[in-house]
């Protein structure tokens, strides 16, 4: 069984790799297709830079239509908002961190394909994700970095939708 492993993602972060798939199905690839075959029908294709650049951006298109298809199957999605224990730390909360330098960090638990660091939403498999899963006010949690243990207290957590 996939466990913990599988590709949890909330209902807009399906939504999200939905789109773009029809997106790139429905639009970019046919339009692509069309450009090809008229680069074709122009001669010499060793020097053409249009059916060259095509055929090649049409192998990118495949390799992410492929890749979106397969994370989109194995897709598990869980509404953050249906938690039904909010006093923990899972899925889509939004937790506020402290520090033993009382430094705070807030950070959102989303699913892998969601996730964007920069803007403190962390992967459901990230280290950080992995050692608060379960967490409530008040724990400590210990977090292996590339430069060490690093020690982080749970102060608030927060389910969207919630109170």
């Amino acid at each position: 069984m996939a466990g913990d492993r599988s590709n949890i993602i909330s209902p807009a972060g399906f939504a999200a790799l939905r789109a773009e798939y029809d997106a790139l199905l429905g639009e970019e690839r046919p339009k692509l297709v069309e450009t090809i075959s008229w680069a074709a029908g122009n001669g010499d294709r060793s020097e053409n830079g249009d059916y060259i650049y095509g055929r090649k951006r049409l192998r990118e298109i495949d390799r992410r239509l492929a890749f979106l298809a397969r994370r989109m199957k194995a897709a598990r999605v869980v509404d953050p908002a249906a938690q039904p224990d909010q006093g923990r730390i899972w899925f889509g909360a939004t937790v506020e961190l402290a520090d033993e330098d009382d430094m705070r960090r807030t950070v959102t638990l989303t699913g892998d394909d969601e996730a964007d660091a920069g803007a403190g939403r962390i992967g459901w498999n990230s280290p950080l994700a992995r050692a608060l899963r379960g967490a409530a006010v008040g724990d400590l949690r210990t977090v292996q970095l590339p430069a060490g243990p690093k020690e982080w207290e749970v102060m608030t957590i927060a389910y969207p939708g919630a109170g």
